[in-house]
C-alpha cells in the first residue's frame, strides 16, 4: 500500500444548474463515504476558509489513486496537488 497527501481545491462554477450541483455534491459525498469505509481514504480534513480539502489516501499505487480521484465526480471542478508520503525516520508510532 502507498500513502498519499491530496490537496483538493474546488472551484464549482457560479452559473452551474442548482439541481445539478445538488446531485453532484449528493454523489460526491456518497462516493467518498464509501471509499473512507473501505480504508482508502484514510482522512480528510477540510482547510478552513476555503472549498478545500487535504485527504490522506491509502491505495494500492498510483494507478490507484489515479483511478479514484478521476472517479470523483466533482473532479472536472477540481485542482489536485499529490504529494506521496513516505514513513519519516524519527516517527515514535513506526
Amino acid at each position: 500500500m502507498a500513502l498519499y497527501a491530496v490537496q483538493m481545491d474546488v472551484a464549482i462554477p457560479d452559473d452551474l444548474d442548482p439541481q445539478v450541483r445538488e446531485e453532484t455534491l449528493a454523489r460526491e459525498k456518497a462516493y467518498s463515504q464509501e471509499l473512507q469505509r473501505s480504508g482508502e481514504w484514510a482522512h480528510i480534513w477540510r482547510c478552513v476558509g476555503e472549498y478545500s480539502n487535504i485527504s490522506i489516501f491509502d491505495v494500492a499505487d498510483n494507478e490507484r489513486l489515479h483511478e479514484v480521484l478521476w472517479g470523483l465526480p466533482l473532479f472536472k471542478y477540481m485542482t489536485c496537488e499529490v504529494t506521496p508520503l513516505a514513513t519519516h525516520p524519527s516517527d515514535i508510532n513506526a
